[in-house]
């Protein structure tokens, strides 16, 4: 076989050591350590300073629902793509009610659901927490049966993240605190599956439209204390 000229050597040089970097990084990602959420911390007052959930609409709607769920339930992932774009646009447009989501990870089901929960607390701390909120849910089949870190990775990037700053929020697990307290402000409340809305101080399961619009018709109705 002919020797290779020399353009063609430095070539093949330049290909092999391309690769070599690449499976040097595949060893990496695979290797390096599996970002982790904790359970059960302590909560610190710091942890919940000025935080009361991931909130829609106004402050003066007359009516406000707090939902408490889990990117991992199946269920909370239907409410969210089918029920939320109704109440948003017929009720959270319209002035007449307040949507706060809040985090209740049901760990003993759903490995991932801190997981998730941390990963749209750092997409908050960058302003996007609603578009990772809605990739989470819209993505939900993947991720929860994939490589969730990393699939989740490329919602945050799929949402504009910079994504140096949301590796280095999700390695500190700095919000596991904020996300412990909420779970435990649902315990407190009666919260035991998800989703569960608290809406005028009661607590109902998942619901359709016409029966979210029943119940803040009548409490509308009522004169504000």
């Amino acid at each position: 076989m002919a020797a290779a000229p020399g353009g063609m050597k430095g070539f093949y040089l330049a290909l092999a050591a391309v690769a070599v970097i690449g499976a040097g990084l595949l060893v990496y990602q695979i290797t390096k350590p599996a970002v982790s959420i904790p359970a059960n911390v302590a909560v610190l007052p710091a942890d919940t300073a000025g935080f009361r959930g991931y909130a829609i609409g106004s402050d003066s709607a007359p009516v406000e629902i707090v939902e408490y769920g889990d990117y991992q339930c199946p269920a909370c992932a239907n409410f969210d793509i089918v029920t939320l774009p109704d109440i948003k646009t017929r009720m959270v447009d319209a002035g007449r009610v307040r949507f706060v989501y809040r985090d209740f990870p049901l760990d003993g089901i759903h490995p991932h659901a801190r997981l998730s929960a941390h990963a749209a607390a750092c997409a908050d701390e960058q302003g996007k927490y609603w578009p990772m909120h809605n990739l989470l849910f819209q993505g939900q089949p993947d991720w929860a049966r994939g490589n969730a870190p990393r699939i989740i990775r490329g919602y945050a990037a799929a949402a504009s993240l910079d994504m140096g700053r949301y590796d280095e929020c999700m390695e500190s697990a700095r919000y596991a605190g904020r996300i412990q307290a909420t779970y435990e402000q649902g315990v407190a409340l009666g919260v035991g599956s998800t989703p569960t809305f608290l809406i005028g101080g009661r607590l109902y399961p998942g619901m359709g439209y016409d029966e979210f619009r029943k119940i803040v018709d009548s409490l509308a109705a009522l004169p504000r204390q």
